[in-house]
């Protein structure tokens, strides 16, 4: 079973496609179901987002893990206050593909939407020494342990106040605590991995490089020369002081106008689906084990969270 299946409309796009064509059949072959039509890829969901943390989810997990690694200072008699992080991007899907949205190419041309700046980090407590070696742990002698359980049988060579310094420090802990209590856990980064790996295929399809030679020279036409719809910047001749300047703007509306045009982005967004599709039947024991402890790894936020 795969759980939490898309429910936005431009997620469904694909699958009404799909019921289009079958609908339209005589009982023999079907031609292949045309690809959605989309232009902004904003609320585009995937097969595998069912086996990531929302960002609501991510943040929570970021700061149960810094709380773990405060709780473990604790143990040798250390106040520890984690260093404040900005708040995570947000993981959407709004640029995956390159700029997409006219809206927002007319106003901020290629510049980060509405020019915000992260919050600076607040300043670290300064540990001294002994906190430093309790946080990083001593210098490794071998292999780093992979999971909570092999770190506790692992012998840093260091103690303090009576305690053994796990290896890799509290830091290490407190992540291994979060995302790999037990041996055997699923890699941390195994369902971005997978990901990576459908965007890339999917830009090989040749549907894709047919559609992104229509997209460069549609831009063509108009004096832009890229064949990198995700990131044109360099090629048009853009500095990060010009990003959102008249010159910027006046290249994003024809990027997104181009987009719209090849519907690059909707037939990006179908052969990436595929792959990912095809991803979660041929991993799928591992991505039901990763979803499993997905699941825990929130149930232990959230209670650790308070």
């Amino acid at each position: 079973m795969r759980p939490r299946a898309p429910h936005s409309a431009a997620a469904l796009l694909l699958g009404a496609a799909l019921l289009t064509a079958c609908a339209s059949g005589t009982g023999g072959p079907s031609a292949p179901a045309p690809p959605p039509e989309v232009t902004d890829a904003a609320r585009l969901t995937y097969p595998l987002d069912g086996y990531k943390p929302t960002d609501e989810e991510s943040r929570g997990i970021e700061k149960a893990q810094a709380l773990l690694t405060a709780d473990c200072m604790r143990r040798f008699g250390l106040a520890y206050r984690p260093p404040e992080q900005p708040r995570p991007a947000r993981s959407g899907t709004a640029s995956r593909y390159g700029l997409t949205d006219a809206a927002t190419a007319s106003r901020y041309g290629y510049a980060p939407r509405g020019g915000a700046v992260p919050p600076g980090k607040a300043p670290e407590d300064d540990l001294g020494p002994t906190g430093e070696l309790v946080l990083g742990g001593p210098p490794l002698k071998g292999p780093i342990p992979m999971s909570l359980a092999e770190s506790e049988r692992t012998d840093s060579g260091r103690r303090v106040n009576g305690r053994k310094v796990p290896v890799g420090g509290c830091g290490r802990e407190g992540f291994l605590r979060m995302y790999a209590p037990r041996e055997g856990a699923v890699d941390a980064l195994f369902v971005f991995q997978l990901e990576t790996e459908a965007f890339s295929r999917a830009r090989q399809d040749p549907d894709v490089v047919r559609a992104v030679g229509q997209w460069s020279r549609c831009m063509a036409e108009k004096g832009y020369r890229s064949d990198d719809p995700v990131s044109p910047q360099q090629d048009l001749g853009l500095s990060a002081d010009t990003l959102g300047g008249p010159k910027a703007i006046a290249a994003a509306e024809q990027d997104v106008a181009c987009k719209k045009r090849s519907n690059l982005v909707g037939i990006w967004y179908a052969a990436e689906v595929g792959h990912q599709e095809r991803a979660v039947d041929r991993h799928a024991e591992a991505l039901t084990r990763a979803k499993s402890e997905l699941d825990a790894r929130i149930r232990l936020a959230a209670a650790r969270n308070g």
